[in-house]
């Protein structure tokens, strides 16, 4: 049996977690204001003369308020001089003064009164005549707003969003270093609890009571894969039980504050074959390889090119072709599990310090088995840093 794996009960392993001890620091009012500062002037080196950001992960970035989309107009304006404006339906203000983290005119709108308005009679009072918007909002409000401000040329803001949120600062590190933390140790203990015959539900159960044990708010997603299903991806339906000698593959996480945790674990329950054993170490091998790959300037697609190449010279893909690797070989991470910029051929986005991503180049064997190790890196002025440690081996996937 492979060192870690089974042994023990998820009744156990509960009892030994207790909530986190050290809790990083929440996001700070002046790293708010230095994160508007920064939109406003990257707003104006895009010509226009206010920022939208709708409801979302961006409008609690700048805003600290973690509301999702909906089909009520939320959204913070963002002119590049004076005082941000949020639109926010009236019967929320209580709810929104009790989120809100920076200083707003808020204006408010009544259920049969339109938002849109609301916004295109803000951009008059600010004189605006260019509008940058957040790439997240809704075409449905984006094309409100138009109609009702017709003098206001609209561009997509990506520029905007994307130059704020790719680079995290010291304070969102440390949140994001907590939750993979958490997320590690939650995957440890799981492997502990796998018995012959469990199935792939009573494991996503306990991964997220492990999660609140920690004190998150359980598992963000989970997804676990015995034998078979572990050569697609993202799996099968059903509800598979563990067998021995089956591929098992757990990818999970949770949030902190909003910041995404994002870890996979591939091991054998019992004794791997040869076959299992050479592809889990040539997943290893291009892990590393990226993570090596990894220098402030280079685009983000010279990282997923080093992966492929350690595959190809074994004679897997080449490109997306199975046996091999069948998609980016990372995301960027932070309030959102997938954002901006991308691991992956075409993205020639330049790695700079504080940018962080997945590492994960996955390796398929069609219709048998696949294995990824997913870890998650971030970008230093010498090269990468772990956020946690990679897999060993096969034999102590945890050491």
């Amino acid at each position: 049996m492979t060192k870690g794996i089974g042994g023990s009960t998820a009744r156990e392993q509960l009892a030994g977690l207790r909530p986190w001890t050290e809790p990083a620091q929440s996001i700070g009012r002046e790293e708010r204001l230095a994160r508007l500062e920064k939109a406003r002037r990257l707003t104006r080196d895009t010509g226009a003369e206010a920022l939208l950001v709708g409801a979302g992960m961006s409008l609690r970035y700048f805003a600290g308020v973690p509301w999702g989309a909906s089909e009520r107009l939320v959204a913070l304006l963002l002119p590049v001089t004076g005082e941000p404006i949020l639109v926010c339906p009236h019967f929320e203000l209580g709810s929104l003064e009790a989120d809100l983290h920076i200083d707003a005119d808020i204006r408010l709108w009544q259920e049969d009164e339109s938002p849109s308005g609301l916004v295109a009679g803000a951009l008059r009072d600010l004189g605006a005549t260019r509008l940058a918007v957040d790439p997240a909002l809704a075409f449905l409000f984006v094309d409100r707003i138009r109609r009702a401000a017709p003098h206001v040329e609209i561009i997509e803001g990506s520029a905007v969003i994307d130059g704020c949120r790719m680079t995290k600062s010291p304070a969102e590190l440390a949140l994001m270093r907590q939750a993979k933390a958490m997320t590690l140790e939650v995957q440890r203990r799981a492997a502990r609890i796998l018995h012959e015959g469990i199935r792939q539900s009573e494991v996503r159960r306990f991964i997220d009571e492990a999660h609140r044990a920690l004190g998150a708010a359980g598992s963000s997603f989970c997804i676990v894969q015995f034998g078979r299903s572990t050569a697609f991806p993202h799996g099968l339906p059903g509800d598979a039980a563990l067998a021995a000698g089956d591929v098992v593959l757990i990818d999970t996480g949770c949030t902190i504050e909003g910041y995404h945790s994002d870890i996979t674990r591939t091991y054998v329950f019992g004794r791997a074959s040869d076959e299992q054993r050479s592809i889990w170490s040539l997943e290893q091998e291009a892990q590393q390889a990226a993570f090596d790959a990894v220098e402030p300037g280079l685009p983000c697609e010279a990282v997923d090119a080093a992966a492929r190449r350690v595959l190809e010279r074994a004679g897997l893909g080449p490109d997306y072709q199975l046996p091999g690797l069948p998609h980016r070989t990372g995301h960027g991470i932070g309030l959102s599990i997938h954002e901006p910029a991308y691991l992956v051929r075409g993205d020639r986005t330049p790695l700079a310090p504080g940018m962080c991503f997945s590492n994960e180049p996955m390796i398929v064997v069609p219709d048998r088995f696949g294995i990824r190790l997913e870890d998650h890196l971030h970008v230093t002025e010498d090269g990468a840093a772990w956020f946690t440690r990679p897999s060993p081996s096969i034999d102590e996937p945890f050491g």
